[in-house]
């Protein structure tokens, strides 16, 4: 079982040149105040994905630790755990903003409501076939006929965007967006830009309920180690580089972010939170 107290040490003893994770392992390991005191010299290759994974840690992974090779990916258990994959030989600017290609063999397309194929740089439902993608659930037709259609498409409830070039970037889960007066506000995205605050360690946004919007958004933020940052503070700074609609208009300080066995917020949780009421900030 990962432990943040155990990342350093086993990686630095097992001499690991490989590590793929979700961002939080590689998170925590880049912050352990121990970290000076291990040899991490022979990690050249980390693999992460399953959540929102910020900019500034991709750098921090190629200048503070030397990792040679980090490359992004995206994929589901539905379709076996990978449907697309950066190259090694990618430029940094589409390994950090996206998940790169489909891997040999999957194809990927992005479509609207119905389900109708939608162009580069259009959000929308992220599709994926291929030999991955799973035959059904097991015993629950139901939920099987939910999800695939007669024609072997795996409906992954992601949104998504494609660019030219065919790289896929993940905004968000479609039951995780909010409207915010008429205007589609995406989690992911806004997680992305907080997390870019300095004293910011990590994010996650839910959409909570407001009389004249409608929704707005509300941060619960894990503040970086010594860091006295205010919800008031975080709010303007976000003011500052955020459409107004994105601007979360509750911060929530937490220790952790709940997390379920592969590295994702469990953002049910959190919604289970605000409806009992605010926790300290």
């Amino acid at each position: 079982m990962f432990t943040v107290d155990a990342a350093p040490a086993n990686t630095a003893a097992e001499r690991v040149t490989v590590l793929p994770g979700p961002p939080n392992l590689h998170q925590a390991l880049l912050d352990h105040p121990s970290r000076a005191a291990y040899d991490l010299s022979a990690l050249r290759l980390v693999v992460t994905g399953a959540a929102v994974v910020p900019l500034r840690l991709v750098e921090r992974l190629r200048g503070e630790l030397g990792v040679e090779t980090v490359l992004t990916a995206y994929g589901l258990s539905e379709a076996s755990g990978f449907v697309t994959m950066c190259r090694r030989s990618d430029p940094p600017e589409v390994i950090a903003t996206t998940s790169g290609r489909p891997i040999p063999g999957v194809e990927v397309r992005v479509v609207d409501a119905e389900g109708e194929p939608l162009g580069a740089g259009v959000p929308g439902e992220i599709l994926v076939r291929g030999f991955n993608v799973m035959q059904g659930y097991f015993e629950d037709e139901t939920a099987t006929a939910e999800v695939l259609t007669s024609d072997g498409w795996l409906r992954t409830g992601d949104v998504g965007v494609l660019d030219p070039a065919g790289n896929l970037r993940v905004t968000d889960r479609i039951k995780d967006m909010f409207v915010v007066g008429g205007f589609n506000a995406y989690p992911a995205e806004i997680e992305q830009l907080l997390a870019l605050h300095p004293d910011v360690a990590e994010a996650a946004v839910i959409g909570v309920p407001d009389p004249r919007l409608g929704e707005v958004g509300k941060a619960y933020v894990v503040r970086r180690p010594g860091a006295v940052l205010t919800a008031d503070d975080l709010i303007a700074w976000s003011r500052r580089g955020m459409a107004n609609y994105k601007v979360p208009r509750e911060v929530e300080f937490v220790e952790a972010l709940p997390r379920n066995a592969s590295g994702k917020v469990v953002k049910g949780e959190l919604r289970g939170r605000t409806r009992l009421g605010p926790g300290p900030s």
